[in-house]
């Protein structure tokens, strides 16, 4: 009976030490955080999702994306993340205060998109790239999305929002390709991953 006091004890202690080091601990380090203002613009860091990037949230997630493509730009001395160009610093807990899940993601089949409405802010790139990723990106192995879009016939003049197709599935004559509320809705959430303002956390100034 004592050894298996004794064993009961000792997995007690396993998982209270576990619970501290996993959840108080970092609650207690970051459960605190809260938005910074920015000194220069004096808008709130990080910024909300606002609008259609809310329900283009929705739409990463459930086509798969983070599967592909990580949001976290690591520290000079880990990677070479920075050098790429794919963030001016490092991203940090603070950064994911408005992602409801976060999108860290675990592998790099794609670039990194913490920063993509910084290095790609052109919508109609984005359109091109969802429909037909290698002719926007020479080289892409990403799959097109082109069900995220409909082929339909030019009215009385073109839509303003057309995706000016110049790959092997442009549309025929007299026809056009326009995003569907989908396509919208995620080229907004893309535009939105903004990463790039000064935090203290991060090294200041980046």
């Amino acid at each position: 009976m004592n050894r298996l006091s004794w064993l009961f004890a000792g997995i007690l202690g396993f998982f209270a030490t576990s619970w501290l080091g996993l959840v108080a601990y970092p609650y207690l380090q970051l459960g605190g955080l809260r938005p910074e203002r920015s000194p220069e613009t004096g808008a709130l860091v990080p910024a909300p999702l606002t609008g259609s990037a809310v329900a283009g949230a929705r739409v990463f997630a459930a086509n798969g994306c983070m599967y592909c493509h990580s949001q976290q730009v690591r520290p000079e001395w880990l990677s070479t993340d920075i050098e790429k160009g794919w963030g001016p610093r490092q991203t940090v807990a603070r950064d994911y205060l408005n992602e409801r899940p976060a999108f860290l993601g675990t592998m790099r089949t794609g670039p990194d998109l913490t920063n993509i409405g910084v290095r790609q802010p052109s919508v109609g790139w984005h359109y091109q790239h969802l429909y037909e990723p290698a002719v926007a990106s020479p080289g892409s192995i990403m799959p097109a999305f082109r069900f995220l879009f409909r082929v339909q016939r030019i009215g009385a003049e073109p839509s303003p929002d057309a995706v000016a197709v110049r790959g092997p599935h442009a549309p025929p004559a007299g026809y056009e390709v326009v995003p569907t509320a989908e396509a919208r809705d995620l080229v907004a959430y893309l535009l939105s991953r903004k990463h790039d303002e000064p935090l203290p956390e991060a090294g200041g100034n980046p």
